[in-house]
């Protein structure tokens, strides 16, 4: 709780709404990916994500392993992301897989 003085900002406005396109910036800066695919699913607030994210380097890696990647690529947005489900596929996985991907990631 923040008491709201005048001439002070709300507690809300120094709230960023994290987009998915700063997701997206996120993931490929630290990882090495071929694709990433990310859908805000809160509706626009920037609370929960799905992500599938396609990269050589999970060949090899356990699907646990891929997923401590993406979390530790997400790290600095995390205390403002509510939920997020991901897809931690190989490029060979994703051709394989990508026709059973939800709607909202076919264009």
């Amino acid at each position: 709780y923040q008491r709201r003085v005048r001439g002070t900002k709300s507690f809300f406005s120094d709230m960023s709404v994290i987009t998915s396109d700063l997701v997206k910036q996120t993931i490929e800066k630290s990882l090495e990916t071929q694709k990433v695919l990310v859908y805000d699913v809160s509706g626009g607030c920037g609370a929960k994500f799905d992500l599938v994210v396609v990269s050589k380097a999970f060949d090899g890696q356990s699907l646990l392993d891929r997923q401590r990647a993406v979390n530790l690529s997400l790290d600095p947005l995390m205390s403002k992301i509510h939920a997020v489900t991901m897809k931690t596929w190989t490029p060979e996985q994703f051709e394989q897989r990508k026709d059973t991907l939800p709607e909202h990631f076919k264009c």
